[in-house]
């Protein structure tokens, strides 16, 4: 086959969180690109069920807000495979009771608003987020970002060359009210994202952002209800993403064909969020 039909022939791609959702709809994208994908997940099962069915590929087990696990798996995959072409940062969480909670009160105050127009239910979710559902998410989401792409860098930029892909959130655009520490994580991975790129340019790696809006996934299954009829009313597409659309955007960036574009970030959203 054509460079053109594989487009990442011959390269090595890292994905956290490659083992479910929109992390393995990446994974399944990258592979078919004719990439070599590394699926990464803390869950080693779900790494394994996702390399399972790809072409070439091969499961790693690591919990991203470990800093020393993190270092070990992309030095062993760089040794493995001679170097690494391609991270993708997508692992993350949607946050634990609280997050299920502050769900949970904006449908009823989004159907109260729809009912009659006086919405009583306060959504509180800031004075809920404990320090450790705070801590855990950050620790995830902005913290593995970093550690990731600190561990990753160490082989591209004495390569020099690299794509680095990090996956964010609309919540990081716009801020999400009833998830405020994850738009806070989601908001750091895009300035970190613009902070790394200028920092690593001259040595041709390129750093941008994919900030979905969205989208069908295992972790998006807890919006129901009101809430979704809501979103789905003001999402100019009339729907949710689909996990292979957001896959969609980070191949793009991933490959050649998004060879001038650094420090950016790229909002596939449906038309939520129109700016």
């Amino acid at each position: 086959m054509s460079t053109h039909e594989n487009p990442l022939k011959d390269r090595v791609a890292l994905v956290t969180g490659g083992g479910s959702g929109i992390g393995e709809a990446i994974c399944r994208r990258l592979d078919a690109d004719g990439a070599t994908v590394v699926v990464l997940d803390r869950i080693q099962a779900a790494a394994e069920l996702t390399a399972g069915t790809l072409r070439k590929a091969e499961a790693r087990v690591a919990d991203v807000s470990d800093s020393s696990a993190v270092d070990a798996v992309i030095a062993e995959v760089a040794a493995s495979h001679g170097r690494l072409d391609i991270l993708v940062n997508n692992a993350g969480v949607r946050g634990g009771q609280e997050a299920e909670d502050a769900f949970a009160r904006l449908d009823t105050r989004l159907e109260e608003l729809r009912t009659d127009g006086t919405p009583v239910t306060a959504v509180d979710a800031t004075v809920n987020i404990s320090d450790e559902a705070w801590r855990d998410m950050l620790a995830v989401h902005l913290d593995g970002t970093f550690y990731c792409t600190r561990a990753a860098l160490r082989v591209m930029t004495g390569q020099r060359s690299g794509v680095i892909v990090n996956v964010s959130s609309i919540c990081g655009l716009t801020g999400c009210e009833h998830l405020p520490h994850y738009s806070a994580a989601k908001g750091g991975i895009q300035a970190l994202t613009r902070a790394v790129a200028r920092d690593v340019a001259p040595y041709g790696v390129r750093v941008n952002c994919v900030a979905p809006g969205y989208v069908e996934t295992p972790l998006g299954s807890v919006i129901g209800g009101r809430m979704r009829a809501d979103l789905e009313e003001r999402i100019a597409m009339g729907r949710f993403g689909l996990p292979r659309e957001i896959a969609d955007t980070v191949a793009f960036l991933a490959s050649d064909s998004g060879s001038y574009f650094t420090g950016q970030t790229l909002s596939p959203n449906g038309g939520l969020v129109i700016a």
